[in-house]
């Protein structure tokens, strides 16, 4: 048989093959990957129609011409791919690693034989570093989360190079895009994620702290896409058990006596999955409950409707001296997934993380009144249906449509009406005893936050040749943001004696919370080419927004208060457009090394509690030269902000189990959130804010990564950088300004600016027992010197910086040989050294987090231990159930 006829035979077998053997699984942005490369024979010459197919998965794909072949659609997981062609001996090759939005690529060389041969099996080759990578990325999968001493999606993110406490490269918080399965779960309200979630439910999450695809927007520090699980084709479950609390010796430096007893921290969690009446239809339910107290207790010797006589300063406490811990979180959190596939190229998804948390905010202020705190509570419900269809076997069609949920509250009781504010009154202490703490009354602070956000997305990916994986698609948002103060409540003096007042709407002094329905909407288009060598990634996107609202025509006279001005009106907001070029390329020097530049355009609209915070200008209706201040007005009809973001790198796998990756990156930020002052024509003025802050990011990271050498797993990264800007938070001028000091602009280091972090992640796993380790080292971030109490003047803002710190979290778990199902015991110690200090506060006299250079002044600060780190956190726990999970 001649080769031509090998191969028109070869290919109608494996045409045949491929029918059998496809059932696409269809493509959620952000959530799949793709597996890509050639299949040769010994000469190195193209095998054309040989099948690739993914063993025990319902994908698969032959080869072109030229030997190329394409799987699109494959979730994240380790696969073995399986190459056939007739006339030639079949190959299996294991450990194909695939992440989301990424391109894994094995090449196969198979050979020619004229009789029936044994299946050769070969092992992936994998390096340790991806020299087709166009961006930084930090991908972890659900058996490497397993291992770390983390619970949560916030751990991981912030162990990932260049994060620095939610800071992505320098940025504010806030410019970060945190999608779940591909879909935004952000919070308009401040553009942070409105959902916790555990390590359990998590199968995969990519951090990207640098430029990324025109796929994503409403960021411009990094985006974090978390894939959850799903249920498999076998019924799976699991479940985990823990108990634990802080310990730290009598001799602790922090100034507390109260300790938290045994086990006063709780967690139960377990998971159940796979088919569900018939193989069409999978579901997974994972549901957790955890329980976490404050490791600083207080004594209630006090309850806030006592009434002690302040000017005979005689005290009159009538609590029963329970000890209570000054905070807490009390957590609910679950996953409920259903798929049911239509056939073999359509499916439809149903899934629902929700979030409930009881908490309350330590502040030592109440440590002897620890009742008159207010208690925080959140609720949050993310659930939507997926439509998913492949069109055909190079072309994906995915729709989203979700509703996402929040609703916050921060108040002592419920009802403003409710009798224990009249007897409490406002919080008060005296100086003279207990170092000021309150003796009395109860925290009149209210506040509500709810969210609803409906949003569609959909997206269209083509595999159009060889070469070119084309996707567009765009997604609208219409968030409905209501905030506010549901029922003032102030304290006037009547014939010396306090009386409650209460103002349930009354604006513009004393409003309800209000109801902000903005519109954000989206489009993008985005080619990945993958021509020989050469990675490139395009991609441009146009971003809308529209606030919905209204501003003053004229800001010098904003209520038309001022006779004899000009007049002005409320006009509307003008919807805002914005374009975004993305690039990036990746060019591979050789098998084991290359380099990537990436350049990219990031806007994002400011979070509408920010903007429309204080912007009914009906407030500024007696503004008078030298009058009241009123804050910062706010703005809803503000520009988009904007970052610019370059990155270079250079990797290589210096051995073929280590690697190592150097990155420089600069930012140049504009348009962020500031504040102008506004002259009016009676010559007042008052503070706006509007596009006037600035700011700019240089810095470079390196990378250390091995695979794993037997037992042992080790990743390192360590990143420099220099954050600056003219401030830090959007409302620091006006600060300023009523500091009396000049509110002029200068470029200073942003309050988190952090020039040295290093992260160490060291695992040893064998079939006995296994050990993971974090260790984090940090530089001191900026503060401002002071020469003498209560002065700052003449010096420098952020020009000291505060101590460097160490944390160092451990995880050990051993298997137990028992009847039944899998189980293991695991024990886990956060802050192993018990370190009192991480970059938190210090005293801005001394630069120290534990003296001051007056004592006197900094009493109250001086003996409350809430300013410094928490102690060592020590926990047993249990795992039981099937593997696979």
């Amino acid at each position: 048989m001649s080769r031509s006829q090998r191969v028109a035979r070869g290919t109608g077998l494996a045409l045949m093959g491929l029918i059998l053997i496809w059932r696409p699984v269809p493509l959620v942005a952000g959530t799949t990957g793709k597996i890509s490369g050639h299949v040769r024979d010994q000469d190195n010459l193209p095998v054309t129609g040989a099948t690739v197919a993914v063993l025990n998965q319902p994908f698969g794909a032959f080869t072109d011409a030229t030997g190329l072949y394409n799987i699109i659609n494959v979730p994240p997981a380790t696969y073995s791919l399986r190459v056939t062609f007739i006339g030639y001996e079949t190959v299996t090759i294991e450990g194909v690693n695939v992440s989301a939005d990424h391109t894994t690529d094995v090449d196969v060389v198979i050979k020619e034989t004229a009789i029936q041969a044994a299946e050769i099996v070969v092992s992936a080759k994998k390096l340790p570093i991806d020299v087709n990578l166009t961006d930084t990325r930090a991908v972890l999968q659900s058996k490497e989360i397993e291992k770390l001493p983390v619970q949560d999606l916030e751990d991981v993110v912030n162990l990932q190079a260049g994060v620095v406490d939610g800071h992505f490269r320098g940025g504010r918080k806030g410019e970060v895009q945190y999608q779940v399965d591909g879909v935004s779960v952000n919070n308009p309200y401040d553009n942070t994620s409105t959902l916790t979630l555990d390590r359990s439910v998590l199968r995969e999450v990519q951090v990207i702290s640098g430029t990324f695809d025109a796929e994503y927007g409403q960021a411009m520090s990094g985006v974090v896409n978390a894939v959850l699980k799903d249920g498999g084709e076998q019924f799976r479950w699991n479940a985990e058990v823990f108990l634990g609390s802080p310990y730290y010796p009598e001799d602790d430096s922090r100034p507390v006596i109260w300790k938290a007893p045994p086990v006063s921290g709780q967690n139960y969690q377990a998971t159940i999955g796979g088919p569900m009446f018939s193989p069409n239809t999978r579901y997974i339910l994972s549901g957790r409950y955890a329980r976490a107290p404050d490791p600083f207790y207080g004594t209630r010797l006090f309850v806030p409707s006592d009434s002690s006589d302040f000017e005979q300063k005689i005290w009159r406490p009538t609590g029963d001296l329970k000890e209570l811990p000054l905070g807490y979180r009390n957590e609910w959190s679950g996953l409920v997934k259903l798929t049911q596939f239509f056939g073999t190229d359509k499916k439809l998804g149903y899934q629902a993380t929700f979030d409930i948390e009881e908490s309350q905010r330590d502040n030592y202020d109440y440590v002897i009144n620890p009742d008159g705190l207010t208690e925080q509570n959140t609720y949050s419900v993310n659930h939507g249906f997926d439509w998913n269809q492949t069109i055909s076997p190079t072309m994906i069609l995915d729709l989203s449509l979700r509703h996402n949920h929040w609703h916050y509250t921060d108040w002592a009781y419920e009802d403003v009406y409710d009798p224990r504010y009249d007897d409490a009154g406002p919080a008060l202490g005296d100086p003279d005893f207990a170092v000021g703490s309150f003796v009395q009354g109860v925290d009149i602070n209210r506040f509500e936050q709810r969210t609803n956000t409906l949003l569609a997305k959909g997206a269209l990916a083509s595999q159009v040749t060889g070469q070119h994986l084309v996707k567009g698609g765009g997604e609208i948002f219409f968030p409905r943001v209501e905030f506010g103060t549901p029922g003032w409540l102030t304290y006037t003096t009547v014939d010396g004696r306090q009386q409650l007042v209460r103002a349930i709407d009354d604006p513009p002094d004393f409003p309800a919370p209000i109801q902000y329905r903005p519109i954000i909407a989206d489009a993008f288009f985005q080619d990945q080419i993958e021509w020989e060598d050469l990675t490139l990634r395009a991609g441009l996107r146009l971003d809308y927004f529209s606030a919905r609202s209204y501003v003053p025509s004229d800001l010098a006279n904003p209520t038309n208060s001022i006779a004899g001005a000009p007049e002005s009106s409320m006009v509307p907001t003008t919807a805002k457009t914005t374009v975004s070029p993305r690039l990036g390329v990746a060019y591979p020097i050789g098998e084991r090394a290359g380099i990537h530049l990436a350049y990219g355009h990031f806007y994002q609209y400011p979070a509408i509690g920010t903007i429309f915070t204080n912007a009914d200008f009906r407030v500024l209706r007696n503004l008078q030269a030298g009058g009241i201040d009123y804050g910062v007005m706010g703005n809803p009809d503000v520009k988009p902000e904007k970052t610019v973001q370059y990155e270079i790198g250079y990797r290589q796998a210096v051995t073929p189990l280590i690697g190592v990756d150097v990155t420089t990156f600069y930012k140049d930020v504009r348009d962020l959130l500031g504040v102008e002052f506004i002259s009016t024509y009676n010559n007042a003025e008052y503070a706006h804010l509007t596009n006037a802050d600035f700011g700019d990011v240089v810095g470079i990271t390196l990378a250390m990564d091995f695979i794993e050498m037997g037992p042992l797993g080790i990743a390192l990264d360590y990143t420099w950088q220099h954050a600056n800007g003219n401030s830090s938070d959007p409302r620091e001028t006006a600060t300023r300004a009523e500091a009396g000091e000049d509110p002029r602009p200068r470029l200073i280091p942003f309050n988190w600016d952090q020039r040295h972090t290093f992260n160490a992640t060291l695992t040893f796993t064998e079939p006995r027992y296994s050990l993971s380790t974090i260790i984090r080292v940090a530089s001191g971030q900026p503060y401002t010197p002071v020469l003498d109490a209560g002065y700052g003047f003449g010096l420098e803002a952020n020009s000291g910086r505060k101590p460097s710190g160490m944390l160092v979290d451990l995880r050990g778990e051993v298997p137990v040989k028992a009847a039944g199902p899998r189980m293991s015991v695991f024990g886990r110690v956060f802050n192993v050294f018990d370190s009192n200090y991480f970059n938190g506060d210090v005293f801005s006299s001394t630069g120290s987090p534990y003296y001051s250079r007056f004592p006197e002044a900094d009493e109250a600060a001086l003996v409350d231990p809430t300013r410094l780190y928490a102690p060592r956190q020590i926990e047993l726990g249990l795992r039981l159930g099937a593997e696979g999970m």
